[in-house]
């Protein structure tokens, strides 16, 4: 598989690198970065995948999270892709901030002119999965999943639909039932069309409903989010996983708002919740 690699430099005794590809799911170049953790040198690592938000790149979870001195300790192979295709031109896709570039929602578009390039859950489940795993040292099979907002609801989506690729799922602030929520709504009624019956499968609380993850999930919520009740709705997961039986640990923390400073408050939890489960 060809790559390219844009950039590499040594960071906590291992590598942060940012890499680009032609992509066959999107028909883009698609961007990508890995942390490879000091330990990577000797032996095959677990990789963990970070979904970002709303106008976020593959820059911005390496960047801002203060992640990678605590994977560097537990042994974690960092993956963060990008969140849309990009440089297509298609009608709209610049308009608006929370559609359209940088905000893909992990989603394969059923929709004109959409469904040919905004495949971003082939692209996540299958296509980068498999690059990475030729090109850098990574342990087939042991594979988690987290992410935050717009990336809270794609990593709590694909674990949830699958489990026998995912060992690990956690969350920030996700939009837990996008169906009913306006970003929600703008995004599927665009990338999947009107029918409303088509958005589920795309929707954590229901599938939570339908299917639980055999493990537990993380999600960690700031009470001080400015998209709490408007976008977020964290208690149709807890509804979800009562009706389900699925183990949720929901933590909700005072004063927190929506930003990477949250971030960077958890993140340590989060590491340590995946290392956990991904060393069974």
């Amino acid at each position: 598989m060809s790559m390219t690699v844009r950039s590499e430099q040594a960071c906590f005794g291992g590598t942060i690198g940012f890499y680009s590809h032609v992509s066959v799911e999107t028909g883009t170049e698609m961007r990508f970065s890995v942390f490879l953790p000091p330990r990577a040198q000797a032996r095959p690592r677990p990789a963990l995948y970070f979904l970002a938000g709303l106008t976020c790149t593959e820059e911005t979870f390496v960047i801002k999270a203060g992640a990678l001195r605590r994977a560097a300790d537990l042994g974690l192979i960092l993956v963060a892709p990008d969140t849309s295709p990009r440089g297509l031109g298609l009608p709209g896709e610049d308009d608006d901030w929370d559609f359209g570039t940088g905000a893909g929602f992990y989603l394969d578009a059923e929709a004109e002119p959409w469904k040919r390039n905004y495949r971003m859950y082939s692209y996540v489940t299958q296509e980068l999965p498999a690059l990475v795993e030729a090109r850098f040292p990574v342990e087939p099979g042991r594979r988690g999943v987290f992410g935050h907002s717009m990336g809270g609801h794609g990593a709590l989506v694909i674990g949830l639909s699958n489990p026998q690729a995912y060992r690990s799922v956690s969350a920030f602030a996700p939009i837990s039932h996008p169906v009913a929520v306006p970003w929600g709504e703008k995004a599927f009624g665009n990338y999947l069309g009107a029918d409303r019956e088509r958005w589920a499968r795309w929707d954590a609380s229901l599938l939570m409903r339908a299917r639980p993850f055999p493990d537990s999930i993380l999600v960690d919520q700031g009470l001080k989010d400015q998209f709490l009740d408007s976008q977020l709705r964290p208690e149709a997961l807890e509804s979800a996983a009562a009706a389900s039986g699925q183990k949720l640990v929901l933590r909700r923390h005072e004063g927190y708002d929506h930003t990477y400073w949250f971030i960077q408050t958890f993140i340590a939890d989060h590491l340590a919740w995946h290392a956990e489960r991904l060393a069974a």
